[in-house]
Parts: C-alpha cells; structure tokens; sequence
C-alpha cells in the first residue's frame, strides 16, 4: 500500500448541542465520515453525548466554549466580566469586542477552561484527546496564553490552529464570513508563540473555514486540501483537520447551550454537511487525492521516520490571507 500524502482528521464540532445534532454527528462516525469530536460541556444534550461518545468508543476532546450560553465555573454564581446582564456569555462577536477593549479578566477565563476541563473529566472519565475553541475563542489575544497554560497544566498536547490556506481568496464566501475568516487566521498566527511554549501540539494543516454549512462540497473541501498539498515534498506524509459542523437541524426551543438553538443550529445547512460528508462523492474523492482518515490518536503513535504535528512545519507552506 502506496504512503498517503495526507493524513486527515475530520472533527465534529457542538457534540452535545442537542440531540439531533448528536444523533447525525454519530451517524456520521459510525459511516466513517467523521474520525473525532468536540464536546460542549455547557450544552443542553452534553450528558447524553459523554455517553454515547463512550458507546460507540468516539475520540472526543473538549469544545471549550467562552461565548455562547451559560458558563460551568464560578462565573455562573456572580457578577463575571464573562458575562452578559442575563447571565450569558457575551456572545460570538461581543466577547471579541470585549477582548479588544480590555473589558475580559484574563484570570476568571483560566477558571471558566479549568472549569469545563474538570466537567469534560466528570462526564467520560478520562482527560480529552484535544481542546480546541467554539467560536474560536481560543486563538483570541490574551485569551490564549491563558488557554495554553489551563491545557498544560491539565496534560493536554493537541490543540487546533485555525489557519486555512488561501481562505481569503475564497470569492464564494459572504463578505462578513470571509472577514471573519481572516481575522480567526490573524489571531491564529500570534497563537502559535504561546502555543509552541506550552508545548500544544496541532496538525500541519487546517481546513474548514471555507466549507462551513451551505459552502461545503466534495469539490471545495479537495480543493482546499490541494491547496495545502501543494509544494510539499514527494514522500512528505502531511497533517490536517478538517473542522465539520454535521448534524440533523435542531427543533426550538431544544438545545442550545442556555439559550435555546441558534440560527445556524435549526438550518438546513447541518444536514447539508452531513450528507456532503457522508456521500461516496467525498470519500472516493479523498482515496483518489490520497488522503487517509485518521483519528488525532493515530497521529500521535505515527510510524519511524514519519513526523509529528508541531508548529515547526506550519510556516513553510501557509501564506498569509489575501485580506
């Protein structure tokens, strides 16, 4: 058997959402569509998810989530910079603009991820296999030293770093998705500083920005796993992730993660994801490309002389957005 020139995780993000988006998510894992998970451990359906991830036997890592819903730590009894009037996080875009000003307490962060790092241990009994962040709050100024100090101290290696080559050229994205887009990949290039100190691990290549809910196709995703492929060396094994969102569409007012279901959760585009995902279409498509699917535990137990996922072979081939 030929070596792949791709080794590629495909992680589910929201798993404990709700339950319908927990139910395509596991469908999705039992069809060998999606090799790994990230667990909200604030979300409406999290008990039931911890036990179906230990069912099925499904790598899950935590989802650590500062934006959206009610918090798991101390900042749920009382007055948090955290926090909104009603008790919620600040939301998407506000606790970015929060961040931005100032107005976040960097410390009451570290014992909201500590927080949900204990409550991911309580539901499945063991630490997770990756931490990365909903929103992706993790890579966030600030917010991701403290980030990559919670993870050492709890002994987690694999993060995710949310840098997509070529995303700002992707003419198919929304102007606000694409800004957003590139302003996740500005905070993830600072990130890999803290990152690399605290010793967190991530795979070689990201992918997922430009193939979120409606923009995802077989043809986009092996589009932008070719453009990370090109350049490398014949013989070069690289790493990816690629971030999915799959999952049957929630039903108001279950899910959430204290505020009912978003937008985005009660759409068609979830399903669409999942069925994109699960088709032959893609995974012909993968073979064809020669890309293997892989859970973050095989690349961490990786063949002699093949190379681990660190940050030392990041820069050589991602460019900087073109916005």
């Amino acid at each position: 058997m030929s070596r792949p020139r791709m080794r590629l995780v495909v992680t589910a993000d929201d798993f404990g959402y709700c339950p319908r988006r927990d139910e395509g998510i596991v469908e999705a894992f039992l069809a060998g569509a999606v090799t790994s998970v990230s667990l909200l451990v604030n979300g409406a359906a999290t008990e039931s998810a911890a036990e179906l991830a230990r069912r099925h036997s499904i790598p899950t890592g935590l989802h650590a989530n500062l934006s959206e819903g009610r918090p798991v730590g101390p900042a749920r009894r009382g007055a948090s910079s955290l926090l909104g009037p009603e008790g919620f996080f600040l939301g998407k875009m506000g606790f970015r603009e929060a961040v931005a000003a100032g107005d976040v307490d960097l410390p009451q962060v570290r014992e909201e991820l500590e927080a949900q790092l204990s409550c991911f241990r309580e539901l499945l009994g063991r630490a997770p296999t990756h931490v990365d962040g909903h929103q992706h709050v993790h890579v966030l100024p600030g917010v991701c030293q403290v980030f990559a100090e919670a993870l050492q101290a709890y002994g987690v290696r694999f993060t995710r770093l949310p840098l997509e080559r070529g995303v700002g050229g992707c003419t198919w994205l929304e102007a606000p998705a694409r800004a957003f887009a590139c302003a996740v990949e500005r905070d993830a290039r600072a990130a890999v500083g803290p990152f690399s100190r605290h010793g967190l691990r991530w795979t070689d290549a990201f992918v997922g920005l430009s193939t979120c809910g409606r923009h995802m196709s077989a043809h986009r995703v092996s589009g932008a796993l070719a453009r990370v492929l090109e350049g490398t060396l014949a013989g070069h094994t690289l790493t990816a992730e690629l971030m999915a969102h799959p999952g049957y569409p929630s039903v108001p007012p279950t899910g959430g993660c204290g505020e009912g279901p978003d937008a985005f959760s009660c759409s068609w585009e979830r399903l669409h994801e999942l069925r994109v995902l699960t088709a032959p279409t893609l995974r012909a498509q993968l073979a064809q490309d020669g890309v293997q699917l892989c859970a973050l535990d095989d690349l961490d137990s990786k063949r002699p002389g093949e190379e681990v996922p660190c940050e030392a072979t990041l820069e050589a081939f991602l460019e900087p957005s073109l916005l």
